[in-house]
């Protein structure tokens, strides 16, 4: 077993080129997320159940374009349903007895 000397110089490259895979890493756009998902697609990403998704398009809750026998959602109207119904926590008081 070979033992390697590590100096102080190969510590600085090491930080330089570590650094500079970090700078590319955050300045890479991210995977463009698809326009249109069919209905597994929206069932997998919020995790749901079919007669769920169902729901949402029978209530008006979702919005859906359907061609042929295959219903697609818009990705901006998911996000949109999501945001319309956040709700902001309350804090709670802690009460000593």
């Amino acid at each position: 077993m070979a033992i390697e000397i590590i100096t102080k110089e190969d510590l600085q490259t090491f930080r330089f080129q570590l650094l500079d895979d970090l700078k590319n890493i955050i300045h890479t756009k991210p995977a463009k997320q698809k326009q249109w998902l069919k209905s597994s697609e929206v069932r997998k990403l919020l995790k749901i159940s079919p007669g769920t998704l169902q729901n949402l398009r029978i209530n008006g809750t979702l919005s859906f374009t359907k061609i042929g026998s295959i219903i697609y959602y818009n990705y901006e109207d998911i996000e949109a349903v999501l945001d319309s119904n956040n709700t902001k926590a309350i804090p709670t008081l802690n009460f000593k007895p």
